[in-house]
């Protein structure tokens, strides 16, 4: 079995080795689901960031977010990891993540014209 690659936008890996040995390896897990073509055990869309962005939750010991983009063939794009101290997601960290997902398009779109 093939396996889409990960790639990390900006500082989102350095972002998720910050987070707790338990939420890091929950997130591991959740990105390999992802890889092989499944859905992550609890996730949600994120349409506020893009066309196709979700976000895994992961609920160990406090609340972590690992936002990406999975539709296009090449890649699964990991925008941005974060821990969650609010019911709602601060705009920062949506304004991070729409900010990468630009930047994913921008890879995409020069990746296709060669």
């Amino acid at each position: 079995m093939n396996l889409k690659r990960i790639e990390w936008i900006r500082s989102s890996r350095r972002s998720l080795k910050e987070f707790p040995k338990e939420a890091r390896y929950q997130a591991g897990l959740e990105l390999y689901l992802v890889q092989e073509g499944k859905v992550p055990t609890d996730w949600k869309p994120m349409s506020i960031i893009g066309h196709g962005a979700s976000e895994i939750r992961i609920h160990v010991p406090n609340e972590y977010r690992v936002i990406y983009v999975a539709k296009f063939e090449e890649a699964i794009y990991v925008l941005h990891c974060f821990e969650k101290k609010q019911r709602k997601t601060p705009p920062k960290d949506i304004e991070i993540a729409r900010s990468a997902y630009a930047e994913v398009q921008r890879i995409h779109k020069a990746r296709k014209t060669i």
